[in-house]
């Protein structure tokens, strides 16, 4: 399916994109899901993945909380731009690292149903009419969530697919 253009799109994408993924990890022992990835990347496990994912809802929903006040969220997070994006995730890496995939795992699917819960609050015009809110600048919201969610569970699916091989 391409890029989510409808809240029903992007709703359905997202949805499926994270059951695929998730049940791809379910595809694994349990001694494959706790496996080191090969050399090089920075992710290294499929923990370090998924906590990645959670954390990246974690930064849209304080984007999201900061800037429907009117005000100017710290995007991608304080203290960091996109150009220093890899600094970020190696910081969220090394905060995920000593916790159990289970664990990481709960604290996905709580940010995942928040995530789907900013969704259906909005109507198709809230989500895709770009330059709607001031805080996401010349795009729509419905590009910061397609980012936070399907897009980004595509990722992580083929991420780990690679790494898998």
């Amino acid at each position: 399916m391409p890029r989510p253009k409808t809240k029903d799109e992007l709703q359905t994408l997202s949805k499926a994109n994270y059951k695929k993924l998730l049940e791809f990890v379910d595809s694994f022992s349990e001694k494959e899901q706790k496996a080191s990835f090969p050399k090089g990347t920075m992710n290294r496990n499929i923990r370090d993945v998924l906590a990645h994912l959670h954390e990246w809802h974690l930064l849209f929903a304080d984007w999201y909380k900061v800037g429907m006040k009117g005000q100017k969220p710290d995007i991608p997070a304080k203290g960091y731009s996109w150009k220093t994006t890899p600094d970020l995730n190696k910081k969220i890496q090394k905060k995920y690292s000593k916790m159990a995939l289970p664990d990481v795992r709960k604290l996905l699917n709580k940010s995942f149903r928040q995530i789907q819960k900013i969704i259906a609050k909005h109507t198709e015009e809230e989500l895709f009419e770009k330059k709607r809110y001031k805080w996401t600048g010349s795009t729509s919201l419905g590009a910061y969530l397609v980012g936070a969610s399907s897009s980004h569970y595509d990722w992580a699916f083929k991420l780990i697919k690679k790494a898998k091989r």
